[in-house]
């Protein structure tokens, strides 16, 4: 690390170091979590199953629950976890799935991009490396689709025992607040100083127990609002701890000469000074989010009476890029803003007629409502419209793949959470 930083943002100490390591795997070993995945690894054992000519090589439980996790908590992830490793326990099982039942099997799950690598990961591990999965997170990161330095890390220490650490959500937070890093914690300077702090904190002898504790801290006792630091096994190794409060007596803040004079480059900047009603959760600062984009899109349930007499829909099926990536989905068009409703049922109408072959009435369209649907960058609007249909509709091969479904078809198939909504 460079020398002009400061020994508070540092791991230097290496009794410190040790110390840090048995606190927080002794607290880990009492209080962890049991998780589907963290069963699967200990039954396994480090290493995993080796692929051979007559033993298909298991999917990795660490893989699988990681990409799961992105962006996504725990309690929602257990029973598609569960699922998806009863269905597909070997590599060679998810090559040979199909991208539409990847996608059945995630539908509610969001960031569908990531299913579908996933699957096409599997496929490289069984048609080019020759069933077997990478060790180290260089090559994990290096030849997996989808697979970036975290996950990279957290494959390589927990399932292979690789001496590497990790930097998620949780990580970042409790390195912040062990060592007061108060500057932006998405830049990729500071980043790439958590990166190397993890690298040193990790225990050499237990690296993929040491990972998951950081990260358990993080999601159970570090947490963002109100930690529970009277809880915490290291609260002795937290400098935002000690800040708060030593020996129960309010800590003087410290001088801008204990941190480079002012020109810390993990400091806070000076114009955002340390709020004391805050406590540790002054740790760590985040750039303000850009707000989400506002979008309205008209969609349409088209209902026809089937062959036996049961509704039917009509649902489409989305682009094999962007948003919602080959997911199905009712009808539907991207509205401009402030569009009048008249204009909308035009607009509608317009784009159903490619699907139906034949004209399709503007007044024709019965207004339902409205669905809103939070996604992590955009809040959308549907404005639902429903149109009964009379007699049967050929639909062209030459759109879109399309199809008519009941309304259990509907929920088997893979639609979003928002579709599911109208």
């Amino acid at each position: 690390a460079p020398a002009s930083l400061p020994a508070r943002h540092l791991f230097s100490d290496p009794a410190e170091v040790e110390a840090l390591r048995g606190n927080l795997l002794a607290w880990y070993d009492r209080c962890k979590r049991d998780l589907p995945w963290r069963a699967l690894v200990t039954a396994r054992g480090v290493g995993g199953v080796g692929a051979s000519a007559l033993t298909p090589a298991l999917l990795p439980a660490v893989w699988v629950s990681e990409i799961m996790l992105q962006q996504t908590q725990v309690a929602t992830v257990i029973d598609y976890y569960n699922r998806w490793m009863q269905k597909w326990p070997t590599l060679q099982a998810l090559a040979q799935a199909s991208l539409e039942e990847v996608n059945e099997l995630w539908a509610g799950l969001g960031y569908y991009s990531r299913g579908k690598r996933l699957q096409e990961a599997a496929r490289k591990v069984v048609a080019e490396l020759a069933g077997r999965m990478p060790r180290t997170a260089e090559d994990l990161q290096k030849l997996l689709p989808g697979v970036g330095r975290y996950t990279a890390g957290a494959i390589a220490s927990i399932s292979y025992g690789q001496a590497t650490g990790v930097v998620d959500g949780n990580v970042i937070r409790v390195l912040c607040r062990l060592r007061c890093i108060g500057a932006d914690s998405s830049s990729p300077a500071v980043i790439d100083r958590l990166w190397d702090m993890a690298n040193v904190l990790v225990d050499r002898s237990r690296p993929g127990d040491f990972n998951q504790a950081l990260m358990e801290l993080g999601a159970t006792v570090c947490v963002p609002k109100a930690p529970l630091c009277g809880e915490c096994p290291v609260k002795q190794h937290c400098q935002a701890w000690r800040r708060v409060s030593l020996f129960g007596k309010p800590s003087p803040v410290p001088d801008v000469e204990d941190c480079c004079v002012g020109d810390c480059p993990l400091c806070p900047p000076a114009t955002e000074p340390w709020d004391s009603s805050l406590g540790v959760t002054n740790f760590p600062r985040k750039a303000a989010k850009k707000p989400p984009r506002v979008m309205r899109t008209a969609t349409c349930v088209l209902e026809q009476r089937g062959c036996h007499g049961a509704s039917e829909y009509l649902i489409v099926q989305r682009p094999s890029s962007g948003l919602l990536a080959g997911l199905w989905e009712f009808p539907s068009l991207p509205l401009a803003q402030d569009l009048q409703e008249e204009k909308e049922r035009e607009e509608l109408a317009h784009h159903l007629q490619a699907w139906m072959g034949r004209p399709v009435a503007a007044k024709g369209l019965q207004f339902i409502g409205e669905v809103v649907h939070i996604f992590s960058h955009i809040h959308q609007t549907y404005v639902v419209y429903s149109l009964r249909l009379d007699g049967d509709v050929t639909l062209d091969p030459a759109l879109s793949p399309s199809r008519w479904v009941t309304e259990d078809e509907f929920h088997a198939s893979a639609v979003s959470t928002a579709m599911k909504k109208v």
